[in-house]
C-alpha cells in the first residue's frame, strides 16, 4: 500500500515499508531488529572519556540530567585511545538508527531521494564532529517500536538512535541519553472541518498513535475522557488512515504533528499540551563516554547557537521549541 503525502504544492509519494539503510550514499539494506526488549539495568558510572557503566536509577530519577562533558570535543584525529569515538573513527562511519517518515524531522526528501530534516542534520553534525565530514554517515531507518532493541538486542547494533525520543526513567533503564536538545509535549491533529477543540471532546473517537511510544501508552491511560488508541508502525500511516477515514485524529509530540499538518492542508491542530516531553539522543548504557561526547558536541552547538538556528530552521522561531539548557549529573 502506498500513502500520499503533501509538500506544499507538491505531492510526494511516500512508500509504505520501512527502508532499512543507506550507506553512505551505497551500500545495501540492514535489518531492524523489531524484537520487545525487557532486559537492561543502568549499570555503574564512569569517568570521562573512558568507556563504562552507568549507575542504576530508581522511580525518583531525573531524567533530563545526562553525563556531563568534560570540556570541548576532542579533535578529529585525536579521539582518546580505546574510546568508543576511537572505535567508530577506525570503523569510519558512525552507525544511526532515524526515522524516514517524519517530516521536518528525519524524512526522506522527494526531490533529492536523500534523508533530511532537523534530526539528521543533528546527526552530521556529530559526524562532523568525530570525522571532520558531515557525510560519515551509515543510517539505519527504523519504527518507533525498534528505537530501544536496535540499540540493545539487535545483533548489529546502531551507535546512536535520534528519532523524536522522549527521555524517560523507565527508558533509562535500557539506553542512555543525550541531554535534552529540545522540549515537546502531546497535542491532537484532527480534520479541519471537525469541531473539536481538544482532547477532551474526542471521548470513545479512534485516536491514533505509532506503537512502542509514550504518545500511544498516555492515550491508553485517558480517562477523562476514555479514547480508542490505534496503533501504527509509522507516523504518516496517523495521516493515511485519518486521510481514508478510518480514525478520527491522531496524537502525539506537536513537533512531529506540525509535520504531519504540512503534508495536509485538510487538517489541523487543536488543544493545548498535555504531557511534557523531553528529547534525547539514545545509546548504549554501557558507552557513556560516548554520551559525554555527544553531550559536549551539543553544548557547543548551544553555545554557538547553531543548534537554536537549527530548530528555528524546520520548526520556525517560537520559543516553544528553542533548545533548552543542559541537565548534567557527574
Amino acid at each position: 500500500m502506498r500513502r500520499t503525502v503533501w509538500r506544499g504544492l507538491g505531492a510526494a509519494v511516500v512508500s509504505g515499508a520501512v527502508a532499512a539503510a543507506v550507506v553512505l550514499g551505497t551500500g545495501g539494506p540492514e535489518r531492524a531488529d523489531r524484537a520487545a526488549d525487557t532486559s537492561g539495568r543502568l549499570p555503574a558510572a564512569a569517568p570521562a572519556g573512558a568507556p563504562g557503566l552507568a549507575p542504576a536509577r530508581d522511580e525518583s530519577c531525573h531524567p533530563r540530567q545526562s553525563y556531563r562533558p568534560g570540556g570541548p570535543p576532542p579533535a578529529v584525529g585525536h579521539m582518546p585511545a580505546g574510546s568508543t569515538m576511537a572505535a567508530i573513527v577506525k570503523r569510519g562511519r558512525l552507525i544511526a538508527g532515524v526515522d524516514q517518515n517524519s517530516y521536518l524531522f528525519g524524512y526522506r526528501n522527494p526531490l533529492t531521494g536523500e534523508l533530511d530534516g532537523y534530526e539528521i542534520e543533528l546527526v552530521r553534525r556529530i559526524s562532523t564532529a568525530l570525522f571532520g565530514s558531515p557525510d560519515r554517515v551509515q543510517f539505519r531507518t527504523i519504527t518507533s517500536a525498534a528505537r530501544i532493541p536496535v540499540l540493545t538486542t539487535d545483533p548489529n547494533p546502531v551507535d546512536l538512535v535520534i528519532d523524536s525520543m522522549t527521555i524517560n526513567c523507565d527508558r533509562w533503564k535500557q539506553v542512555a541519553f543525550s541531554s535534552d536538545y529540545m522540549d515537546a509535549g502531546q497535542r491532537v491533529l484532527v480534520s479541519s472541518t471537525s469541531n473539536a477543540r481538544s482532547v477532551k471532546d474526542l471521548g470513545g473517537k479512534r485516536i491514533c498513535a505509532a506503537k512502542e511510544t509514550t504518545s500511544i501508552d498516555t492515550l491508553r491511560a485517558l480517562r477523562d475522557p476514555s479514547v480508542v488508541a490505534v496503533g501504527v508502525n509509522d507516523w504518516t500511516d496517523c495521516l493515511m488512515l485519518m486521510q481514508l477515514g478510518q480514525v478520527d485524529a491522531a496524537s502525539t509530540d506537536d513537533t512531529i504533528l506540525i509535520g504531519l499538518a504540512a503534508q495536509d492542508p485538510n487538517t489541523k491542530l487543536i488543544g493545548p499540551r498535555f504531557t511534557d516531553e523531553p528529547h534525547g539522543i539514545a545509546m548504549r548504557p554501557k558507552q557513556t563516554d560516548f554520551v559525554r561526547f555527544v553531550n559536549a558536541v551539543l553544548e557547543r552547538m548551544r553555545q554557538d547557537g547553531s543548534l537554536k538556528a537549527l530548530a528555528a530552521k524546520w520548526l520556525g522561531g517560537s520559543d516553544l521549541f528553542a533548545p533548552p539548557a543542559a541537565q548534567y549529573r557527574d
